[in-house]
């Protein structure tokens, strides 16, 4: 992992990363000075292969010039982080943000689709890097009476695993008050897909216009783009809120095939009566966790999101 100096042989200035355009980072210090910074060459040669050595989110210690440019020189040890596979670099890692005290994971019905795929992909990250997640499930004026009765299904699945589950509105208002309790005094990763409406969301949260809204294109229902870049957005509840661009797939990456059951809950809990230690719930005998989804104790849903990351895992691929 990155930067494993120990703090007292660090020097300059220590502030927050606030905001990531690409190779230009924007940093808050505890004075509440900004400071428009690059990063160190160095920098990139440590830790796990990046698309972006430093995150919002990051601890990190910069040098100040007389004119006001900065370069950041350190990177202060990460409490977590979301990592995925960059989708154009197998080999690479995108991470979201790091020292997140909370994920909200947006979940839409239609207007675009949420797949659960997509969504237990997500969790398993979260699950392997100590990230608490929420999931929120956005645009519920939007849905009619069978995609009502899917959602509510959805949310029984998941709210039963263990997952704290909420339904929101912007337009209704529904859910904002629970959404003001749960972000209040808490660094926050607001993550989906494109459309799912984390912009709104954050506009609702400020009561002002601070994100730009997109529309939802005809063709399959998909998102545009409208948040291009990754910044931490202060919100009135002492909270902070991470607004990054939609995602539009969830490779796993750092992760062996015996691991992976380890990140669902509810297959690593039942695997404890599996007659071998090492079953991987396949085709093994008497494994308890087969016999679980028999008995439909552990959703198909779930299990097919464990077989699917098992069989990228296999063949070195995710798929979007």
């Amino acid at each position: 992992m990155v930067n494993e100096r120990d703090e007292s042989n660090r020097k300059g200035v220590k502030g927050l990363v606030i905001k990531n355009t690409g190779n230009t980072y924007f940093v808050r210090d505890d004075n509440n000075n900004e400071y428009i910074c690059k990063a160190k060459g160095n920098l990139r040669l440590k830790g796990i292969r990046s698309t972006s050595p430093i995150v919002v989110g990051d601890i990190v210690f910069m040098d100040v010039n007389d004119d006001g440019t900065a370069f950041i020189t350190d990177i202060e040890d990460r409490r977590n982080y979301i990592v995925r596979k960059a989708s154009n670099l197998s080999k690479h890692a995108h991470i979201l943000a790091s020292n997140i005290d909370l994920a909200l994971l947006c979940f839409t019905v239609r207007y675009p689709e949420t797949t659960t795929v997509f969504t237990d992909r997500f969790l398993v990250t979260a699950e392997a890097y100590s990230v608490p997640v929420h999931l929120i499930f956005n645009k519920i004026d939007l849905f009619n009476e069978e995609e009502t009765d899917y959602l509510d299904a959805i949310i029984n699945l998941y709210s039963t695993i263990g997952y704290p589950c909420l339904k929101t509105s912007m337009e209704t208002g529904a859910g904002v008050g629970e959404l003001k309790k749960i972000t209040a005094g808490k660094t926050v990763l607001l993550a989906g897909h494109s459309g799912v409406g984390k912009s709104t969301i954050i506009n609702t949260l400020k009561k002002e216009q601070v994100q730009k809204v997109g529309k939802i294109s005809d063709y399959h229902d998909k998102g545009m783009h409208t948040t291009t870049y990754s910044e931490m957005i202060e919100l009135d509840n002492g909270g902070y809120i991470i607004d990054t661009p939609g995602i539009k797939g969830f490779g796993t990456i750092d992760m062996t095939i015996e691991e992976v059951s380890h990140y669902f809950p509810e297959i690593f809990k039942t695997s404890k009566k599996c007659r071998f230690y090492n079953c991987l719930h396949l085709n093994e005998p008497d494994c308890a966790v087969l016999k679980a989804i028999e008995n439909h104790y552990i959703s198909e849903s779930r299990y097919n999101s464990y077989l699917n990351i098992i069989e990228d895992l296999k063949e070195g691929k995710y798929r979007l």
